[in-house]
């Protein structure tokens, strides 16, 4: 396809330039904060060419490290590593960074910090699907700087409520950047002829109710009470009391599906379980629960770890993990009932219009 076809294919349509510079509001530097939206864009672009060569890119192979998670690296996960930081370090919006794949932050070139923003990201999230050939993806987060010189370990830990911008890309049949920049969340397709991000799923928003839910069902063993009603209730189906059938899968990467979610409605849940380290989940908070969360939110649904908003939650160290439960509204809302009645040792029925339920079943009974 010649590049004049491919741009009267979107005649009319907005590219990512043009939205961040004319929809951004957040952070007190506006102007820097799109200029660092176009370099994670330009990053994401970088790291589309090279997943979509699969197999003939010999990037598959493990290198026999290990990621500050304790994950076998591969050379993909380190290459996408780099292709962040190069293209995120030296144009003057980021004052520092932090990575999965880097324990410490990440300083920027040059003595003088004028960057305003922290920028914190996942490069590749579900990197063992891509040996499937399946969708894999980015996350990153934005928060405010406000301090002077380099930032410290202290100025990364802020609750999520405090980003001024989140986004992930999917890298699947097309590469799509889904971004908030706190006025709703937006979809935009990589043309890749003409090499611009162009605006095809503006506003997207989560279905406040489903019948769809992703959860790895193989760690049932391991779940709290809330969750076991929760997802029985949901396999019950229309011969239980939610009275409807529901769909079970699980992608094993948060970007692919989370991603379902806002384009059909559901719920994603990693919670939070009785497994040593694992226990207080396994995404990460920082830049992987937080900005979906905020992502999810700002797209009408919700985000919680079962007993709080996400997004109020303050990471206590910098590559912690949270439980994520997130997705439509009024499920999110069902499930954080369930907890708290569990908590209080209480046995009272979910109240909602749209429901009519029988009395809870309890972890002791």
């Amino acid at each position: 396809m010649n590049k004049e076809i491919s741009m009267s294919l979107y005649s009319g349509r907005t590219t990512l330039s043009k939205f961040v510079i004319e929809h951004l509001g957040g952070g007190s530097r506006p102007d820097q904060l799109a200029s660092l939206l176009i370099d994670v864009a330009a990053a994401v672009k970088t790291i589309a060419a090279i997943t979509g060569k699969g197999a003939l890119g010999g990037l598959h192979a493990f290198l026999g490290t290990e990621n500050v998670h304790g994950d076998d690296q591969k050379r993909l996960d380190v290459m996408a590593n780099a292709i962040f930081i190069d293209h995120c370090s030296w144009g003057g919006p980021v004052a520092g960074m932090l990575s999965a794949e880097n324990e410490e932050p990440i300083p920027v070139a040059g003595d003088l910090i004028r960057g305003r923003y922290l920028l914190m990201f996942d490069p590749l999230d579900g990197t063992n699907n891509i040996e499937l050939n399946a969708s894999v993806g980015s996350i990153f987060s934005v928060v405010e700087y406000t301090g002077s010189g380099r930032p410290e370990k202290a100025d990364f830990l802020q609750p999520g409520n405090r980003q001024v911008a989140a986004g992930y890309a999917i890298f699947g049949p097309a590469t799509m950047l889904v971004l908030t920049a706190g006025r709703g969340t937006h979809g935009f397709t990589l043309d890749r002829e003409v090499g611009n991000f162009v605006l095809t799923h503006p506003d997207l928003q989560i279905a406040p109710e489903t019948n769809d839910l992703a959860i790895n069902s193989c760690n049932e063993r391991f779940w709290e009470a809330p969750i076991h009603r929760y997802v029985s209730e949901c396999k019950e189906g229309s011969t239980g009391i939610r009275g409807k059938d529901f769909n079970m899968h699980w992608i094993a990467s948060m970007v692919a599906d989370v991603h379902r979610i806002l384009m059909r409605g559901g719920v994603f849940m990693h919670p939070r379980d009785d497994r040593g380290g694992r226990h207080q989940g396994r995404q990460r908070h920082l830049y992987e629960a937080s900005p979906m969360a905020f992502i999810v939110e700002q797209a009408g649904g919700a985000a919680s770890t079962g007993r709080q908003r996400l997004l109020e939650v303050t990471p206590g160290d910098l590559h912690d993990p949270i439980p994520v439960i997130l997705g439509s509204r009024q499920e999110i809302e069902r499930i954080e009932q369930y907890h708290a009645s569990y908590d209080a040792g209480s046995d009272k029925p979910f109240q909602s219009p749209l429901f009519n339920e029988r009395s809870l079943y309890r972890a002791d009974a």
